[in-house]
């Protein structure tokens, strides 16, 4: 049974962004087999012609677990929606299910089949942050824990990986990790 742990990077972001690569060392070091893929169309191009591309790109089963931050945290709702097998776990950072703020977000769908979604998952945790310049605050997380169950934090840290704010670590998400 090999662990495997695949990192989205969030909109406009890159693999070499914020904490990613910490974090997948961090996994790697636990025996964790870690992606951490740039896809730069995301939340450029509708999900419904990317989404396809990324699940071609990668691999899922009951030992996945998926990491997404921010815009990467949205796309994990649509990778859930249409996964064929279920993953161990799914953590969104300044995660979103509808619009955060006024900018074009082709990275939602326009419904969700939230049953679906939490049957793809054994666990869900969200880390919100009260104050979240780009809107993904507790609010967005609320409403995804209040679909989708699991564990809900939140954090007073802004956007947890904002070009405005370097995080080079973030110890807390390495915990919630199984």
């Amino acid at each position: 049974m090999t662990r495997r742990a695949i990192v989205f990077h969030g909109t406009g972001g890159h693999p070499d962004a914020v904490w990613y690569r910490w974090l997948g060392d961090r996994l790697a070091a636990r025996g964790y087999e870690v992606e951490i893929p740039h896809h730069p169309g995301l939340n450029q191009e509708p999900i419904d012609t990317f989404l396809p591309r990324v699940l071609a790109s990668h691999s899922f089963d009951e030992d996945t677990v998926l990491v997404g931050h921010s815009g990467g945290a949205a796309l994990l709702l649509a990778l859930l929606e249409h996964l064929q097998t279920p993953v161990a776990q799914a953590v969104l950072v300044a995660g979103y299910s509808t619009p955060p703020n006024t900018e074009d977000e082709p990275v939602l769908q326009t419904s969700y089949d939230w049953a679906r979604i939490r049957a793809h998952a054994r666990q869900f945790v969200f880390v919100n942050f009260v104050e979240d310049p780009y809107g993904c605050d507790d609010a967005q997380g609320r409403a995804m824990f209040d679909r989708l169950g699991g564990v809900q934090i939140v954090l007073d840290e802004g956007h947890f990986g904002s070009p405005e704010r370097d995080h080079p670590t973030f110890e807390l998400l390495d915990r919630l990790i199984d």
